[in-house]
């Protein structure tokens, strides 16, 4: 028979560790985990770029006739007609209502002629007529008497009275340079006494007017109306015309000239004609490239009234002496020279590009070459014949660059995004030469 079960042994020495076992077989899938955390807003992205342009499109159908207009105002009275005919005699009437309407018209028999009028007033007295020649020796004179024959011519007379003195002559020629006089006596080393005051000399020229017809533009870059620097005074406001396009050819504006300023707003400011003598106006694809302000650009073309809001103002200015603009190309603002005052500061603006490659630029040496904002779309394309404006991305704005030394030969290719652009762009200011 098997005995009871012996006590719990001692615990047995140390195993050394066996050999790496087989690997298993792969797991059954877990159960799908619990819901995370919402997780912190990621930074913002960068800006895109804009879209390609699109296609022209189709030629829309012919609207409906509209409504037919109210009745209008009432015209003014026309001109007094001329006098009629002579009227007619009603030989026979009747009586309807209120008028008396003629049975049959007869013309009426000639009347006896009139009394003879009374005699009018006296004329006045003619003027005399012109003496007659000498009568012959046979007439009558008036006292019935025959006139006897002319005489012969009698002796002179004796001088008459001395007359009044006649009115003085002319003032003679200068006389010719007479001989070299004697050398004088030596003078004593004593000075003369001092002499007598001169006679007050005429009056002299007028002096130089400060305001001698020098024009300053000044353009906002807002729907505000720009002041005139202190000391001038405004010649007139108006838009700020950057270039235009016809037939594909671009005729650009300084930006500092008097021309960029036109009193009046129009997509389409000019027309074209043609040897035949015949002109047309917004009949084509031209266009007008205007100084925008710093409103957000629009998604959609704008049109109308909606327009005004991106079209920057300007002054013209009368300005006492010239005006220049001076360029850093560096972040740091330029000093005007010496004598000369400062009227504004901004960014150096060179030159633009639209559509077809066509643009223009600015003289570095006009104050139009100096804006005060900056924007990488500081101009807005106006369509002629659509009556539209917009920023089309054929558009590109060139501005002056900043360079950290004298001599630059091999510049590094560079991008820069939003919030990089101003240290790179060159500052400029605006400089008048003092009077």
């Amino acid at each position: 028979f098997a005995g009871y079960p012996g006590t719990r042994g001692f615990p047995g020495f140390d195993a050394s560790a066996g050999e790496k076992g087989i690997a298993g077989t792969f797991g059954l899938p877990g159960v799908p985990g619990r819901k995370g955390f919402k997780g912190d807003q990621g930074s913002g992205g960068y800006r895109g770029t804009n879209g390609i342009s699109g296609k022209k499109g189709e030629q829309g159908t012919m609207g409906t006739p509209g409504q037919i207009g109210v009745k209008g105002e009432r015209g003014p009275y026309g001109p007094k007609g001329d006098a009629g005919p002579p009227g007619k005699i009603l030989t026979n009437y009747m009586k309807t209502s209120d008028w008396l309407v003629p049975s049959f018209i007869v013309p009426g028999e000639r009347g006896l002629p009139g009394r003879q009028g009374i005699q009018g007033p006296r004329g006045i007295q003619g003027e005399s007529g012109p003496r007659g020649p000498p009568g012959d020796a046979d007439q009558i004179n008036k006292l019935g008497y025959f006139s006897g024959f002319i005489g012969p011519i009698g002796q002179k007379g004796m001088p008459g009275i001395g007359g009044t003195p006649g009115t003085p002559g002319f003032r003679g020629e200068a006389g010719q340079v007479g001989h070299a006089g004697l050398q004088g006596m030596e003078g004593t080393s004593d000075r003369g006494n001092r002499g007598k005051p001169g006679v007050p000399g005429l009056p002299g020229m007028p002096g130089r007017s400060v305001s001698v017809g020098y024009l300053l533009v000044k353009h906002s870059q807002s729907e505000k109306t720009p002041m005139c620097p202190v000391g001038m005074s405004k010649i007139w406001d108006g838009y700020s015309l950057l270039y235009l396009e016809g037939q594909e050819k671009a005729h650009n504006q300084d930006l500092g000239l008097a021309g960029s300023c036109l009193p009046r707003f129009s997509t389409m400011p000019f027309l074209y004609c043609n040897p035949g003598d015949i002109c047309y106006y917004a009949s084509r694809n031209d266009k007008s490239y205007w100084l925008s302000t710093t409103a957000p650009l629009p998604m959609m073309p704008v049109e109308e009234g909606e327009i005004k809001p991106y079209i920057s103002r300007c002054s013209v200015c009368e300005a006492p002496s010239v005006a220049i603009a001076v360029h850093s190309q560096d972040i740091t603002i330029p000093q005007c020279p010496a004598g000369w005052r400062s009227l504004w500061i901004g960014y150096s603006f060179l030159m633009h590009t639209a559509a077809g490659n066509e643009g223009g630029g600015q003289s570095l040496s006009s104050p139009g070459s100096c804006l005060e904002d900056f924007r990488t779309s500081p101009f807005i394309e106006c369509n002629g014949a659509k009556g539209t404006c917009h920023y089309f991305a054929n558009k590109h704005s060139f501005w002056l660059t900043s360079i950290d030394q004298s001599f630059h030969a091999e510049p590094a290719s560079e991008t820069l995004k939003a919030g990089q652009l101003l240290s790179r762009i060159s500052r400029c200011q605006v400089c008048m030469k003092n009077l």
